[in-house]
């Protein structure tokens, strides 16, 4: 039997309204140890940072870090000297593992960054930290789901986990059939732009779905839609 968890309108906080850390790095507000995660999903944090804003140096410890731009130019730095800027059709992961000092700034001084970054549980602890991005470019087809992080070697892309990663613009009227990796995980949609049914819950511009205890389920495409999904263990 599926079971559903819904959670709407996301857009400025992370993946539940009870963990809301706006990208503010305030981890008091993860205080309650029964509702901090979808599984191995930790955050989704979804930023909106004006014309030379962003966030300044600090920490992280064993996480997996993955960062999506959906508009404007995002600048990542990091205590080992990583210095790069990323764009729409670009990701970047960060394994923080036994910690790392890194800011993320909006490159331009007069267009808004908007991106997406997303913290997974690691299933290893205290490894070396490491840096990576990806141009995705080529990968991206319309009415396609892009394999873009993988475990397996079949997506530019891992972590320490085992999670996949798809993203794709799907035109209205078509549908998604996904097939779950193995039995113990979970599926979060979150819904970039348009809307989407799934499961009879209708969901639109930034609304976010976790499903799991299935093998499968189908995403009815109602408008054109951005879609993001990120399968996780559960346990």
């Amino acid at each position: 039997m599926k079971k559903v968890i819904h959670q709407a309108n996301t857009r400025g906080r992370s993946v539940y309204d009870w963990l809301d850390s706006q990208h503010t790095f305030s981890f008091d507000q993860y205080y309650d140890p029964e509702r901090v995660n979808f599984g191995a999903l930790r955050v989704l944090n979804d930023d909106h940072v004006a014309p030379g804003q962003g966030f300044g140096t600090h920490p992280h410890k064993n996480m997996e870090i993955i960062s999506i731009p959906l508009k404007g130019a995002l600048q990542h730095g990091d205590s080992y000297k990583n210095n790069k800027v990323i764009s729409p059709g670009d990701i970047q992961t960060m394994s923080a593992g036994t910690g790392i000092y890194h800011s993320e700034m909006n490159h331009s001084k007069t267009e808004p960054v908007d991106f997406l970054q997303i913290w997974v549980l690691p299933n290893q602890r205290n490894t070396h930290p490491t840096y990576k991005d990806y141009d995705i470019r080529p990968l991206l087809r319309k009415n396609k789901m892009a394999l873009i992080v993988a475990p397996d070697g079949s997506a530019p892309a891992s972590m320490l986990q085992d999670a996949w990663f798809s993203i794709g613009e799907v035109e209205g009227g078509r549908s998604i059939d996904y097939q779950l990796h193995a039995m113990g995980m979970g599926v979060y949609i979150f819904l970039i732009e348009g809307e989407v049914k799934v499961e009879g819950t209708t969901l639109n511009r930034r609304d976010g779905l976790g499903i799991y205890d299935t093998e499968n389920f189908t995403i009815e495409v109602i408008k054109d839609s951005h879609i993001l999904l990120i399968e996780v263990p559960m346990a």
